[in-house]
């Protein structure tokens, strides 16, 4: 890609932008009050708003590799503080997809230098739930497991945090797991039983 190129259809995005709102870059600059926090993964052909099909302002997004929320992450732990605690956004998607990168190399016996520490986090999902896709064949199949299996330790993971669960006392809060179908195009929603997983979970992480 030509990097000059970016800045013409900069241009050519303003100008379609003022053709149809004069003032549309006027009220953009007034603030954000988005009610979605989107936390997805970084691969290039996953675009939160485009996929969605929502506008700049309306979704606060965090974007690493296969869509992680660890609390050893000072940009993930930061971005959740000040999405639910400043923004007060009313709902929180973790969103994967399949085919992920980051999942595909999490599964395979590989030394990926600095990124071992992150993949470690993804092979500790595989761990939780190693009988289940250990008995899951084709491998392909176990590959798609993992990506939605991941998904559901990263809401787990959002819900352990402190400002999550003060949200869930004070006002409407709700968690999402789902799933981008890179060969479909299509999002899929989980629907991950998180009342029963809370029950599980909150005797050793309840916090509020």
């Amino acid at each position: 890609m030509d990097i000059k190129q970016i800045f013409k259809n900069n241009e050519k995005w303003i100008a379609e932008k003022l053709k149809g709102d004069a003032d549309y870059f006027k009220n953009l600059s007034t603030g954000q009050s988005p009610e979605i926090l989107y936390i997805g993964c970084s691969d290039s052909r996953v675009t939160a708003e485009e996929l969605m099909g929502v506008k700049p302002g309306e979704v606060f997004v965090h974007r690493n590799i296969a869509n992680m929320v660890s609390n050893n992450d000072l940009s993930a732990m930061s971005v959740v503080n000040y999405a639910v605690s400043h923004l007060k956004v009313k709902h929180i998607i973790v969103c994967g997809h399949y085919y992920c990168s980051g999942i595909k190399a999490a599964m395979e016996s590989k030394d990926l230098g600095i990124l071992n520490p992150w993949l470690r986090s993804i092979r500790d999902v595989y761990r939780l739930h190693k009988d289940e896709l250990n008995s899951i064949e084709p491998e392909d199949e176990r590959y798609k497991r993992l990506v939605e299996l991941n998904v559901q330790e990263q809401c787990v993971n959002v819900i352990k945090t402190a400002e999550v669960q003060k949200a869930y006392f004070e006002r409407e809060l709700i968690v999402y797991g789902w799933v981008f179908d890179v060969h479909s195009g299509k999002l899929i929603d989980l629907e991950i039983d998180f009342d029963n997983i809370l029950k599980q979970i909150m005797e050793i992480y309840r916090i509020i």
